[in-house]
Formats: C-alpha cells, sequence, structure tokens
C-alpha cells in the first residue's frame, strides 16, 4: 500500500444533503471529483453553477489539475454537475459500467427515443476490480449494488466513497425501493464494504443529521460501521431484507427524482434546447380516470 495520502475536502449542499469531494494526488496535483452538485431549482426550472465553482476554486487555490469527474450511480435527489466540470477543465466523466441497466429501465418511462442506453454518453465506464490512476495514487473501483443496479465505491489505500450503500452509523442503510434496486444485493455490498479491515475510512454521499445529532457528518469507519443501526448485532440477510423492504415501502419520493434520473442517466446532459433556447424535462402523467374529460 502506498503511503501517500490523498488530499481530501468535502462540499456539503444542505439543499440536497448531499457531499460531493475534491479528492487529489499532492505530489502531482492531479485531482478527481465524486458526486458534483448541479443547483437545480425545480419551482422557477433554473440552474446554477455555485456549487461546482466551489469545488473548482478550491482546485485552482491549490494547484490541482481535475482529471476526473466521477459518479458513485445516478443520482435521484440531485443534478449532476460533472458537465459543466468537464467543460471547465475537460475531465472525464466516470459512472459503474452497469449503467446501461439503469437507462434501459427508465428510457420508456420518459419515452426519450434520443437516450442511448450503452452507457456511451459516459467517457469512462468503470468496472469492478478497475484500477483508476491518478497521479501517482490507485483508485481500485468496488461493484456495490443494491440501491441501484449500477453503484460503485471508489478505494484508494484505506479509504472509501461508499455513494449510497451506506449512511452513518446512526442512520442506517440505503433505500432500494427504486427501478432496479434490490435489498438482497444491497446486503451482500454491505458484507462487502464491511469485510475491509477496521480502520478502513468511509465517507458518505449523503447525510441527512438524524435527531439527537448536532451537526451533519459523513466520515467514518469500517468498525464503526459495524454497529450501524440496520446491521448491528450481526444482523443476517432475511432480516436485513425483511426491514429494508418494510421500510423503503413508507419512505417518499424524492422530490428531484424526475428530473435528476431523466438528467443523470444521460452524464449529466440536459435533452436538447428547443427553438426558443429553453432546455425541457418530460414528466410522465398517467391519467387512469377520467382520461377523455381531462386530455384532449
Amino acid at each position: 500500500m502506498s503511503d501517500n495520502k490523498p488530499y481530501i475536502q468535502a462540499f456539503f449542499d444542505e439543499a440536497t444533503n448531499t457531499i460531493s469531494y475534491l479528492v487529489a494526488d499532492t505530489k502531482t496535483k492531479k485531482a478527481l471529483v465524486i458526486d458534483p452538485v448541479l443547483d437545480y431549482d425545480q419551482n422557477g426550472g433554473e440552474v446554477d453553477t455555485r456549487s461546482v465553482e466551489k469545488i473548482l476554486k478550491a482546485a485552482s487555490d491549490n494547484n490541482y489539475n481535475i482529471i476526473y469527474a466521477f459518479e458513485t450511480h445516478a443520482h435521484a435527489d440531485h443534478l449532476s454537475g460533472a458537465p459543466y466540470i468537464k467543460a471547465k477543465t475537460g475531465a472525464k466523466i466516470g459512472i459503474g459500467e452497469h449503467i446501461n441497466e439503469v437507462q434501459k429501465i427508465f428510457r420508456p418511462v420518459f419515452n426519450d427515443l434520443e437516450l442511448k442506453t450503452d452507457g456511451s454518453d459516459f467517457d469512462m465506464l468503470l468496472a469492478d476490480g478497475q484500477i483508476v490512476e491518478l497521479g501517482e495514487l490507485n483508485i481500485e473501483i468496488l461493484f456495490t449494488p443494491g440501491h441501484t443496479p449500477a453503484d460503485v465505491s471508489f478505494k484508494i489505500n484505506d479509504i472509501v466513497f461508499v455513494g449510497d450503500t451506506l449512511f452513518m452509523p446512526d442512520f442506517g442503510t440505503a433505500r432500494a425501493d427504486f427501478p432496479g434496486g434490490d435489498s438482497k444485493k444491497l446486503y451482500a455490498s454491505i458484507q462487502k464494504l464491511l469485510e475491509l479491515p477496521n480502520e478502513t475510512i468511509l465517507y458518505m454521499c449523503h447525510d441527512y443529521k438524524p435527531e439527537g445529532r448536532e451537526n451533519y457528518a459523513w466520515e467514518t469507519t469500517v468498525k464503526e460501521q459495524r454497529n450501524n443501526i440496520h446491521i448491528k448485532d450481526n444482523v443476517n440477510e432475511e432480516d436485513f431484507i425483511a426491514m429494508r423492504d418494510k421500510r423503503d415501502a413508507k419512505l417518499a419520493v424524492p422530490r428531484l427524482l424526475l428530473p435528476s434520473i431523466q438528467v443523470n442517466i444521460r452524464a449529466g446532459r440536459f435533452p436538447k434546447a428547443e427553438q426558443n433556447g429553453v432546455h425541457y424535462l418530460s414528466v410522465p402523467v398517467k391519467a387512469k380516470q377520467f382520461k377523455e374529460q381531462i386530455v384532449s
């Protein structure tokens, strides 16, 4: 294991409870951004790049050269800022190679005939066990499905960015009820992470500051996660699946689900602008009752 410790800076977006990361090799100055957020005002239909600009400024202040913008999965709660990073730095956008499964699931939902379902909108499709070089650092890709069919985690030495597979120990684990999600696969992915050494540092993608905790948090360890409220006391697969499925059935749909998925499965790109220069997102409507009265 290399003794080269990566520079890590976290950026918390309270509007979506998302943590993005700037990760860099301090020797070669090459950097990676994980799960960048594009600010999106759904009520006004406006986007802003202030969150991404903070990351870009931090990189610039440290003379870091961003060469990758990686997604742990196609997010359902925020839009990706990766295309803006790519436009500003030339960074390659990467995601787990199973994104094609997610694209195939959602293409008919949005009736998006232009959507490619081979993952080719992304610059890099990341496979389990693959090693991506970041200067003198090695990023190992860990396939951790369950929340979605395409989730991956990023391991650098004794550090892992786990995406939505786990939350902080006092909050629990990811939901698995989105199309293509699977609580059994989520359990297996969690066990895969828990097999890592106790001192392995885990960085979360979200935090919701459960009652009783004063501050947001996103850094923990494998040892601490073994006492996660959803998996402590050696919870077995059957009991975890039953708990997760029951809990998921009561959860609300994420507020930004439709715009987020629609954009993120296209590597963060919006549909082409129409003649008036405005980009439009689709909202599927199933008029089961009174169809003749409300649909002309």
